[in-house]
């Protein structure tokens, strides 16, 4: 009898693991990822804002969902109109259950008028079958025929146009076309989650190898580099971006209700097609529109004036982590806790010492002053902060 391994290793890995000079690799929906290459990610960081990363980010759950009724299975699922969806166009979206708390956020990219493949965070087969009840539809599972990679940063379309057969100044933001990549074909997705100029490629798990070399080839001169969850995790936050299990939970693993998060709640209201006649959530989310969301997920700035006081109270510089945190941090305002922020960093390149946050909607207007918890030499400290609007980094190369 075969055993299967407790952890799976991605199709790139006979690659990663030679390059993973660190040893340091985390779960990710039951693979192996590095966390960084380098005994530090600072050069992989950089290389995403000034030159070119690599990511392997094949562990993301694909589904292939294809048939007459694929668009109208979709539309029934996801809080975005998928019907209007041109072909080519890939869509950021929501899902929700029947309360309007978010089960999933993920991409749905319409490959063909009847063909498009959804990613998401979580396993996500079941409740599309269970939605598609009385539909001529046909859902697969494609999560490990399928691999993928990330290619971010300002230099990554002159690294990938050297190797397609496509030209990539015709592709635009949230737009996906077939291509050939030297011999392999691909489908690239002007997409990421570095909030920079990136691209995403996807292709058969036979052809992950002679991709991987051909990209990091044609990099050299560029400065790529491969890079990991470490690097990652600080640039999604500068991006204003959200982590499932860190900045949200899904509806499916809370333990009391007010755990779960709307879209409104979440600063995904622009995702929300109420013009649809039917979607899952549909009833819940429309009178959450109509009286407005209780709470409002946002970005807040710690005062660098404040961190110096506090510290120097104890005899010290301001001592910040290296990297992105995970963890839930209490807000202030009049006294009175208003929220908690989920995770944030000190940005290597805006000098800023950020977070993500959610807060009672009241007090989540930009310019609101806030106060967030540290702990500084072991006793609780209350840091001045404020409101700032997300995404915190927003460059024009990313769209332009």
């Amino acid at each position: 009898m075969d055993v299967q391994p407790l952890l799976r290793t991605t199709p790139f890995h006979p690659r990663t693991a030679a390059l993973c000079a660190s040893h340091a690799w985390r779960r990710w929906a039951g693979y192996l990822a590095a966390s960084s290459y380098e005994l530090s990610h600072e050069r992989e960081y950089h290389a995403i804002r000034a030159a070119a990363a690599l990511f392997d980010v094949t562990p993301l759950y694909k589904y292939l969902v294809q048939g007459r009724d694929a668009a109208r299975l979709l539309d029934r699922v996801v809080t975005r109109n998928v019907a209007r969806a041109e072909v080519g166009q890939v869509l950021y979206t929501t899902w929700c259950d029947a309360t309007g708390k978010v089960l999933d956020d993920g991409t749905v990219a319409r490959l063909g008028d009847t063909t498009f493949r959804m990613t998401c965070a979580e396993p996500n087969l079941r409740w599309l079958e269970a939605n598609a009840t009385g539909l001529e539809v046909e859902i697969e599972d494609v999560s490990q025929i399928t691999a993928a990679l990330a290619l971010q940063g300002p230099l990554s379309r002159g690294i990938l146009q050297d190797l397609l057969d496509i030209d990539l100044s015709k592709l635009n933001y949230f737009r996906i076309a077939a291509a050939k990549l030297r011999k392999s074909p691909v489908t690239v997705s002007r997409t990421g989650y570095t909030g920079d100029l990136g691209y995403e490629i996807w292709l058969d798990v036979t052809d992950a190898l002679p991709v991987w070399d051909a990209l990091i080839e044609a990099g050299a001169r560029h400065g790529i580099a491969p890079a990991g969850l470490a690097a990652l995790d600080l640039a999604r936050v500068e991006a204003g971006l959200m982590l499932m299990d860190v900045d949200y939970h899904s509806a499916r693993k809370v333990l009391i209700e007010s755990q779960s998060s709307t879209p409104y709640e979440l600063d995904l209201g622009w995702t929300v097609s109420l013009d649809k006649e039917h979607f899952v959530g549909r009833a819940a989310l429309a009178k959450e529109h109509a009286r407005g969301p209780r709470s409002r997920f946002t970005g807040v700035e710690v005062e660098w004036d404040s961190l110096e006081r506090i510290h120097a109270e104890a005899g010290l510089a301001p001592q910040l982590p290296p990297g992105a945190w995970r963890a839930s941090v209490p807000l202030y305002a009049g006294g009175r806790q208003v929220g908690h922020a989920t995770s944030g960093c000190f940005s290597p390149l805006l000098k800023k010492y950020l977070a993500l946050a959610h807060l009672e909607a009241r007090h989540a207007a930009a310019g609101t002053a806030l106060e967030m918890e540290m702990t500084v030499e072991h006793r609780r400290k209350r840091a001045a902060a404020r409101v700032i609007g997300k995404p915190f980094f927003d460059p024009e190369r990313k769209r332009a």
